[in-house]
């Protein structure tokens, strides 16, 4: 099996490697309905195991085309078995390891390939994959502990929308229903809540459209370029959210930066992979223009200090100490270590403060609800 552009590509490496063609077929990927994967197929747990079971079976003594067989053999993951292979076959036709890594991109960070090749180059490739694997890991865990925090006022708030429909098209029927038999006059609130629900019970499927669409637009705008810059500009203002968002943005990029440095990147790509570690936003391009005034001569704590709001003063503060005591690298991982653990206590704090704003929000929305639907039946007790 061999991993391509196109079938041009497939011909130029089989002929580089002396092998001739007789017949060449595209695999074609079937759907899975018991075990859906998106994306590459291969979890990101997978790939921390993966790249810490290879550095100890380097730091053991076997070399890296053998280490490869005995995960290919014990892996249960068929995108990863492929993968592995493909990796296999490059190294045994005298490809390097960062080379065979480079080829399947969308598995491999550059943050990964650009420390594999550091290490393969100064021959120590089972230290560089425990520090690929301890920066994962720690990324991993981080990105775990903030997204938990996210999900409970996320299903509070999916499940306040499905009541407030369900509500809207079995439950106000009824209601309007008496109070038209009655003969009641409505309050403005109440008229709209039951307008609202009239053409939801006669427009159901338009409704279920509506919904998907809501839903579908809301998703499509947090994971595009625009929706995910505005979201962050926006969380970046709100109280708490905001410095943990700095924190969490400081953490990723202290710890790629120190990752890279550690395994003997050097400084200019450091900082360019460190940007795409960050993301395409206002912290990368503070990286990216690091990156050049780097390369102009000056030091890298200056540009993080001239963005003080995004990166606090104690980042480039650290950073300085390293460059001025030749422990950059060093410092960086302090640094990360100080914001990882930040990140953690205020994601335990997080949700202590939003459940009784949730409560308030249910309470407001309930009080709203109820409110209209009681006050035209203490109107008719009035007039009784």
């Amino acid at each position: 099996m061999v991993e391509a552009a196109n079938r041009f590509s497939v011909y130029s490496q089989m002929e580089e490697q002396g092998v001739t063609v007789l017949e060449l077929s595209e695999e074609k990927k079937k759907l899975e309905f018991g075990n859906l994967h998106f994306g590459t197929g291969i979890k990101t747990e997978e790939k921390i195991t993966f790249t810490k079971n290879l550095a100890a079976m380097l730091g053991a003594g076997l070399t890296l085309s053998r280490a490869l067989s005995v995960i290919e053999r014990q892996s249960k993951n068929k995108s990863l078995k492929t993968v592995v292979t493909a990796i296999e076959e490059k190294i045994k036709t005298g490809g390097s390891f960062h080379e065979a890594l480079s080829q399947h991109q969308k598995v491999f960070s550059e943050l990964f390939i650009a420390m594999t090749k550091a290490g393969e180059e100064s021959g120590t490739l089972a230290d560089s994959l425990k520090a690929v694997a301890r920066q994962m890991d720690r990324a991993y865990s981080l990105q775990k502990k903030v997204k938990g925090a996210m999900i409970y006022p996320s299903i509070i708030l999916s499940a306040i929308v499905v009541i407030g429909v369900l509500m809207l098209m079995f439950v106000v029927p009824t209601l309007s229903a008496t109070f038209a038999s009655l003969g009641v006059k409505l309050p403005l609130a109440t008229r709209i809540i039951v307008g609202l629900s009239d053409y939801m019970a006669h427009n159901v499927f338009v409704v279920l459209i509506l919904l998907l669409a809501f839903f579908g637009s809301i998703f499509a705008f947090t994971h595009s370029k625009f929706g995910a810059a505005i979201i962050l500009q926006v969380a970046l203002r709100i109280p708490v959210i905001g410095d943990l968002v700095r924190e969490t943005m400081c953490a990723r990029a202290a710890r790629a930066l120190s990752s890279l440095l550690s395994s003997g990147v050097e400084m200019l790509n450091a900082i360019k992979i460190a940007g795409e570690v960050v993301g395409n936003n206002v912290f990368g391009a503070v990286l990216t223009e690091a990156e050049e005034r780097v390369r102009k001569g000056e030091a890298l704590s200056a540009t993080f200090n001239k963005y003080g709001k995004l990166f606090p003063a104690f980042f480039s503060d650290m950073i300085l100490v390293g460059e001025e005591t030749g422990k950059v690298s060093d410092m960086l991982g302090q640094v990360a270590e100080y914001y990882e653990t930040d990140v953690e206590e205020r994601t335990k704090d997080l949700s202590t403060i939003i459940e009784p704003l949730l409560m308030l929000f249910i309470g407001v929305f309930v009080g709203i609800f109820a409110i209209s639907m009681i006050s035209p039946i203490y109107s008719l007790s009035d007039k009784i």
